[in-house]
């Protein structure tokens, strides 16, 4: 469904190395097209908690509320969140991963879309 479609755009990876440990804010949005049809966007309101995993690696855990617009429809509001981490295996390749829910009509047990991302990151 278009819903679970932009859910799924949602889940966008936010994997920047932790400098600082700590808390921040994240405004994120994520619109989808088909050729030249907007079909909607997604907009994150979150408030996070990033930090390192011992000398190697980072994490992060976000979430709050998501404007829903999708095209034609009337906005809704959702709560979405993502957990992620990534690992430096080299001295210029990591590995990457994310989890990433929202609700669906407001529902945590009949209604939660689920993403996931994983990678490799080498840098030149």
């Amino acid at each position: 469904m278009i819903k679970s479609a932009i859910a799924a755009l949602a889940a966008t990876p936010l994997l920047a190395s932790a400098a600082l440990a700590g808390p921040y804010v994240n405004v994120e949005n994520n619109a989808g097209w088909s050729g030249d049809d907007y079909n909607g966007a997604v907009t994150d309101l979150h408030v996070g908690y990033e930090g390192t995993i011992g000398d190697n690696g980072a994490y992060y855990v976000q979430g709050g509320p998501a404007i829903v617009a999708i095209d034609g429809e009337e906005n809704s509001t959702e709560i979405s969140g993502k957990i992620g981490a990534s690992v430096a295996v080299t001295d210029r390749a990591s590995v990457y991963g994310e989890i990433s829910a929202i609700t669906v009509d407001q529902e945590i047990t009949d209604g939660l879309s689920v993403g996931s991302k994983i990678g490799v990151k080498y840098t030149f």
